[in-house]
């Protein structure tokens, strides 16, 4: 049975937690206490490390400070990997923890949750909780998620992303958990910590907050109580993201996009995603590549393809985004939202395809550098007939497949995978 074939039978919608949260310039101030207030003495710190700041060594001292005693796990990597879960869990184990911090972005978030629900399983690997509300212990450790970026809103959903090395290591699957029980207990958005963001990153980070914006409110689950968070995000992002790339320090526009971010999640926590995701989680599995990049990528060329089935709520994200939409029908009006999408794309000097994308250029990319054979030989990508197809092959079994307005198999969406390979953006404008 496909991902696909799973919604159609339940015409109910459910409406998923999300959890505590202090936002704001200055909220990651209050960690020590809050920490402190839900019961934790000996916390595991997960992070990739943010070397290059000192967010870190401050958070973990604040800890210190207030009579905790932080173990810290500084490995998690982009696209964070299932070893890098049982790596975790295993310090977990050996040093006595009690609770979990995760600092960072979505994948020292994600890579938290992970552990913590491998935690209260006994260790039991993270893979084979894969799909949804697969745990069955509903006590895990607590986890204060602290973000240093605008993008996934890990910090606020109950899903997390891991890519599975070891089931098959030639190759790697990126799957999305979805569980209630991985909801983390505080979350902390502080735009403070966002000024040492560079600018490519920030960009990135910004089309997944789109991303996320924009997928459950077209999505076929049309969850209402989702559709107005997720059209203000859109337009957040619209008003936000130009001026916090290009001017990192503006405090305006990281607090918006820190809105955007946390806002978006909320809508998509319940409304779901769509093939942007299902695209994107597969071009990371098979070459480790940012996640927002790669969502940056596909998202104008998966609302070109979805437009028929959603005309009208795409023209609604074209006023979101900015576009004077006055006089103009709603199918012209819905183009106008793929031509901004493109525009800002550009503005924000993010790639066009992926086989634009290298390590030298995109840093946050890991071409060619993972730790595992497979991921060591993918160097450049090639976009070939191979790349397309086994990427449209990843996008039907991906749990976000399912929530994309148009009906997607195989014959369908290879075309708009070969096109964010290949295809030239002016082709969806013209």
């Amino acid at each position: 049975m496909q991902v696909d074939e799973l919604l159609k039978p339940f015409p109910l919608k459910e409406f998923h937690p999300i959890p505590r949260a202090l936002l704001g310039p200055g909220s990651h101030e209050m960690i020590g206490p809050e920490a402190l207030k839900i019961g934790m003495r000996r916390p595991l710190v997960m992070t990739s490390g943010l070397r290059g700041t000192e967010i870190v060594h401050k958070i973990v001292e604040s800890l210190k400070y207030h009579g905790l005693e932080p173990t810290v796990y500084d490995k998690v990597e982009s696209n964070p990997k299932d070893y890098n879960v049982m790596d975790s869990v295993a310090l977990y184990q050996e040093s006595g923890c009690d609770g979990f911090v995760s600092i960072g972005g979505g994948s020292s978030h994600d890579a938290c949750k992970g552990a913590r629900i491998s935690v209260a399983h006994d260790g039991r690997n993270v893979n084979e909780f894969e799909g949804f509300n697969k745990s069955e212990n509903p006590k895990n450790p607590p986890h204060i998620a602290v973000s240093t970026t605008a993008g996934t809103g890990s910090e606020t959903s109950w899903a997390y992303v891991i890519t599975d090395t070891t089931t098959d290591p030639a190759n790697p699957h990126k799957y999305v958990a979805f569980d209630d029980h991985s909801v983390v207990t505080l979350a902390i958005d502080d735009p403070v910590l966002y000024y040492d963001c560079p600018s490519h990153f920030t960009a990135q980070c910004g089309f997944d907050v789109l991303a996320h914006a924009s997928e459950p409110y077209v999505s076929r689950l049309d969850f209402t109580p989702s559709l107005g968070s997720a059209l203000y995000s859109a337009e957040l992002v619209g008003e936000h993201l130009r001026t916090a790339t290009w001017h990192g320090d503006n405090l305006r526009a990281r607090e918006g996009m820190m809105y955007a971010q946390y806002t978006a999640a909320q809508a998509f926590n319940s409304g779901g995603l769509g093939v942007i995701h299902s695209i994107s989680h597969a071009v990371s599995a098979f070459y480790d590549t940012h996640h927002g990049l790669n969502n940056a990528i596909a998202l104008p060329r998966v609302w070109a393809w979805n437009l028929p089935v959603a005309y009208q709520r795409y023209a609604k994200l074209a006023e979101a985004l900015g576009v004077d939409t006055s006089g103009m029908t709603e199918v012209r009006a819905a183009d106008a939202a793929v031509a901004a999408a493109i525009r800002l794309l550009r503005d924000v000097g993010i790639p066009e395809r992926f086989v634009d994308v290298t390590q030298d250029t995109h840093p946050k990319n890991r071409l060619g550098t993972g730790p595992t054979e497979f991921y060591a030989k993918a160097k450049t990508i090639k976009g070939d007939k191979a790349d397309v197809d086994r990427v449209s092959n990843h996008v039907l079994g991906d749990a976000c497949t399912p929530g994309n307005p148009k009906e997607t198999t195989f014959e369908t969406v290879r075309p708009v995978v070969d096109h964010c390979f290949n295809g030239d953006l002016d082709d969806l404008i013209s």
